[in-house]
């Protein structure tokens, strides 16, 4: 992992005058390919360590056929079962968007669409012709491992009588944010990985087959998520969160353009393409919730190790909660 350049306030931003508003290109080093993920230092994996105290173990993953029609025109999960006849053996063969079901982005996804860059500069060109920030760097480097925080939007809106509306282009405000830490006695560190429950994968495990082909049809992605404004992006730079995930299918409201939102604070292009912290998308936070609200606990060592694709774009995280 590269050393980091300073301890960098968000009004020090940008960090490459050549690149983009609020990039920190170059903080780690002009070669850098993992970004925010230097924060995982041996020390604060070690602090980390800590929060396991019962062995408990949660998957955070939702099953790689789920969604069962995926939004944004992507192909669906195929399976196929191979049969090594004439023995009693088989084989299958899966085919997947890394873009369905639990992810995490990596920083090919996603560029700067005005200057066409992705963390670091690198072009799409770039992309195209090397393995320049693939997600098998997050593997290599030993996965997105630490504290893992949740914040559990549907549970704290719920309690406080807020109608949650998981499947409509629905804002998590900063103000929410800021409530849900004080509401369950959140004190963040340097490196935390941020979890944040909105809703959507119990709302679309109630749906009917029906009703989810009829979801994926609409002519707009409309998700709850995070506001992209420039107070959220200030709340996120000044906590220092590794990597950041959600339950939803994109971690900002979606769809991510539109009148709602401002193109100057797309979270996207700040957090993949500006600093370099890696997105969660989709994760399974059901199991996760239920124990954090039974043990009173919302903090718990998080291992997450990436498929190990040299020049990937994305992968699920193979995550597991551990209290």
């Amino acid at each position: 992992m590269e050393q980091e350049t300073a301890n960098l306030a968000f009004d020090d931003l940008p960090l490459d005058a050549t690149g983009p508003r609020g990039n920190a290109w170059g903080r780690f080093g002009p070669n850098d390919q993992l970004g925010t993920l230097n924060l995982l230092t041996p020390e604060v994996v070690t602090s980390a360590a800590k929060e396991i105290r019962t062995g408990i173990r949660i998957s955070l993953d939702w099953p790689l056929n789920m969604p069962s029609y995926p939004s944004f025109n992507r192909d669906p999960f195929e399976q196929r079962l191979i049969s090594r006849k004439p023995y009693h053996i088989n084989d299958d063969v899966l085919i997947f968007n890394t873009q369905c079901s639990s992810q995490w982005d990596g920083f090919r996804h996603y560029a700067n669409q005005k200057y066409k860059q992705f963390y670091q500069g690198h072009s799409q060109d770039e992309i195209e012709s090397s393995d320049v920030l693939g997600i098998h760097v997050f593997t290599k480097s030993g996965g997105i491992t630490g504290r893992g925080v949740l914040l559990d939007y549907r549970d704290w809106a719920t309690c406080h009588s807020t109608e949650v509306r998981a499947l409509e282009s629905t804002p998590i405000t900063v103000e929410d944010i800021e409530a849900m830490t004080r509401y369950y006695n959140i004190q963040f560190s340097k490196g935390d990985i941020l979890f944040i429950r909105t809703g959507f994968t119990a709302a679309y495990n109630q749906l009917t087959n029906e009703e989810r082909k009829a979801l994926s049809n609409r002519p707009s992605p409309n998700f709850i998520g995070v506001e992209a404004t420039e107070d959220m992006l200030r709340w996120l730079w000044d906590r220092q969160f590794a990597a950041v995930a959600g339950d939803a299918p994109s971690f900002e409201r979606a769809p991510i353009r539109g009148t709602h939102a401002n193109p100057d604070f797309n979270l996207h292009e700040w957090l993949l393409a500006g600093w370099g912290c890696p997105i969660g998308e989709m994760f399974d936070l059901e199991g996760l919730s239920y124990h954090c609200k039974r043990s009173k606990r919302y903090t718990f060592f998080i291992s997450s190790v990436p498929l190990n694709v040299v020049g990937g774009v994305a992968s699920p995280p193979n995550a597991v909660a551990i209290f």
